[in-house]
């Protein structure tokens, strides 16, 4: 088989488990190749249970005393064990595995591998791994991948896939592929956590040296493009700013008069306005699109929600009403009724809308803007450089593009993934915004959290649970979210009036928006999700996260997470929760500050690459493996040799150079498939 050999091809692939690796985004033989662990288990010789073991995930030798017993709850099976590690009592928990009645044997030793807690004199152990000695016997010792799974998958079936994937590909017959093979190939299975990082670095590497270089090529285009359109101040663009409810920041009306002399100026303007949570970016952009609007021209905003995109055009049209503004805004999203998209591309193309607000819908062909001028784009690293370029060509006249970003990163850094755009900084935070109290607790909290939960539901507000995962993955001792939605509610089981959403990124956009929706209006209390909030929604309602897990998690995207709460008039309050106890100093930067550019630097310093085989931190600009914080003297040196590279050969005419173009365009084949 080839680098494209369908899935359904491969051995070991039929018609009924197809479905499972589609789930994956595993299409094609290549896809397996670059699918890469999440975690990997180093299989350690099992010891006998102490003390010292609470709080600590080991393995360990137990035999099980007698018949383990089924209690079928309303929403759940759990099964309960009583385990003997050398005369000592260990009591086991299992969720939603019935069958283990049968296949664990009274009398029998087995190896477990748990996170050990105490309950009263004995130790306590819940959703152990089981082995047989035998089978631990074959892989002790060894550094085995741990890879995120789907429901109807386990880790061992992926993992065979990947093995007879490696051994069947052709690869071509040259020594650069042949090394990409190795490296590949050690990336999934590798001899050390030493070997593993330095080919973990080489893939980084040349992840960010593709980046940067598309950065560098598109700013040398842009640096060459002018425009002619007349965009002028409008006083509709002063009113709005002096009939608002507050006074904008110093920060604020420093970023307005960059973006205005921009949109003045001849040449297209490329400008990121990177700001913390609530420092107010969305009224630059308001502003922005009212003036572009009023010179007679066309703005489009892409949001990554459909959502936060309908709750951007409420916003502006509560705006243009009350101020009775002479221009109008259309929504356009995927979830629309055919009817509803003809009408909102009638209307866009024939200029009756100046404002087009939306999400990738915006892309489609179908879309011809009447003469677009401004292009604004909400939270930058969900869509990339492509995305813009894709929706900024829809013109004959290059618009003006600005970018909105939350994510806190480090000013040396942000020049570097930012390069094809200026950066203004809104580093002032309104005086109206009370700041979120934070706590950082062991998972003993636990029982007193939901109480307090409670509480904040009686009077009227909403609250998030943040787990790491979507569902149990083998390997990763973690909160999931299918297994915590039954948890929570059986604890909430006592009061139906308190309703649970849940939310997840497998879910079905049209699934995701309609649990979005609920949790706005109220109609859900206590959302379960992913880190798939972390960007999505504006409810100001919300006064209460939990983060399970979070020692899991880098600073940033913690506070990205936090970020969700706080957006109202009440005191809202973040739980840092860690198993095992509460003794995480790093987190204590968290606790200290709600300044994200501050714990953005925090994490600069304290982040090595021991931390690095844990959860992959999501969302940074989308990267398959880097860690823009974790990683960021590789940026600097990919940074460092993709200008180099551009000096001696700017436009890549040179024949040593022309696989860069290749892989760079191949790239951009995936890109287009993905969102199209």
């Amino acid at each position: 088989m080839d680098l494209h050999t369908p899935t359904i091809e491969i051995k070991g692939i039929g018609p009924k488990t197809v479905n499972l690796y589609d789930k994956l985004g595993l299409n094609e033989a290549e896809d397996f190749l670059y699918y890469f662990p999440r975690d990997y288990m180093k299989y350690e010789e099992p010891k006998p249970l102490t003390e010292d073991c609470v709080g600590e995930i080991v393995f360990f030798p137990a035999r099980v005393v007698k018949k383990p017993l089924l209690k079928r709850g309303a929403r759940m099976q759990v099964v309960t064990a009583t385990l003997s590690c050398e005369g000592m009592e260990v009591r086991a928990v299992w969720f939603r595995m019935p069958y283990l009645t049968k296949s664990l044997k009274p009398g029998e030793t087995y190896i477990f591998r748990s996170r050990i807690e105490r309950s009263g004199t004995a130790f306590h152990v819940e959703q152990p791994l089981i082995f047989t000695r035998e089978q631990y016997e074959e892989i002790s010792g060894t550094l085995q991948p741990v890879y995120a799974l789907t429901k109807g998958l386990s880790n061992h079936t992926l993992k065979k896939v990947i093995r007879t994937v490696f051994d069947s590909v052709y690869f071509p017959d040259t020594k650069e592929w042949e090394q990409k093979k190795q490296t590949l190939f050690a990336m999934h299975f590798p001899s050390s956590f030493e070997e593993l990082g330095r080919v973990r670095k080489s893939l980084v590497y040349e992840e960010f040296f593709l980046f940067i270089l598309r950065l560098r090529l598109l700013k040398a285009q842009k640096d060459l493009q002018k425009n002619d359109f007349m965009i002028y101040p409008t006083a509709y663009a002063q009113r709005i700013v002096e009939h608002l409810p507050y006074a904008l920041t110093d920060a604020q009306k420093r970023v307005w008069n960059e973006v205005l002399d921009d949109l003045g100026s001849d040449h297209s303007m490329s400008r990121l306005i990177q700001g913390d949570v609530g420092s107010g970016k969305t009224i630059i952009a308001i502003l922005a699109m009212i003036t572009v609007a009023c010179s007679g021209y066309q703005t489009a905003l892409m949001a990554p929600t459909e959502i936060l995109a309908t709750q951007h055009f409420e916003a502006i049209c509560k705006i243009i009403q009350k101020e009775n503004i002479p221009v109008k805004a259309v929504l356009l999203t995927g979830a629309m009724k055919a009817s509803q998209k003809k009408e909102a591309y009638e209307m866009i193309a024939s200029n009756e809308a100046q404002i087009v607000i939306g999400t990738h819908a915006l892309f489609q062909e179908k879309v011809i803007y009447h003469d677009l001028a401004l292009v604004i784009t909400d939270e930058q690293h969900r869509f990339g450089v492509r995305q813009r370029e894709l929706l900024s060509g829809k013109n004959v006249n290059t618009p003006h593009v600005l970018v909105m970003s939350a994510t806190p990163i480090p000013r040396t850094l942000a020049i570097i993934l930012y390069g094809d755009l200026d950066v203004s900084l809104i580093d002032e935070m309104p005086q109206r915004r009370l700041a979120i109290k934070n706590c950082v607790v062991g998972t003993d909290y636990r029982a007193t959290a939901y109480r307090f939960m409670e509480k904040e539901i009686a009077n009227g507000h909403q609250v998030y649970i943040i787990c790491p995962l979507v569902e149990e993955s083998e390997g990763l001792d973690c909160e999931n979210v299918i297994d915590y939605i039954a948890k929570i509610r059986e604890v909430f089981a006592h009061n139906p009036s308190i309703r649970i959403g849940v939310l997840h990124g497998r879910m079905k956009a049209q699934e995701k928006n309609t649990v979005m929706e609920a949790f706005y209006r109220n109609d859900i209390q206590i959302l379960v999700s992913t880190t798939v909030v972390e960007v999505g929604v504006n409810v100001p309602n919300a006064t209460v996260m939990l983060i399970e897990n979070s020692e899991r998690f880098g600073l940033s995207q913690l506070h990205q997470l936090r970020g969700r709460i706080g957006r109202g008039d009440q005191q809202s309050y973040c739980i840092f929760m860690c198993a095992g106890s509460s003794s995480n100093k790093r987190l204590q930067v968290l606790n200290k500050s709600n300044d994200g550019f501050y714990i953005a630097n925090e994490d600069l310093k304290q982040r090595g690459p021991g931390e690095l085989f844990g959860l992959r931190q999501s969302g940074d600009l989308n990267f398959t493996l880097g860690d823009i914080i974790g990683d960021a003297e590789v940026l600097k040196q990919a940074a460092h040799d993709v200008d180099e590279l551009l000096k001696k050969d700017p436009d890549l005419s040179d024949k040593q150079h022309a696989h860069y173009l290749k892989e760079l365009q191949k790239r951009d084949e995936k890109f287009y498939h993905t969102i199209l």
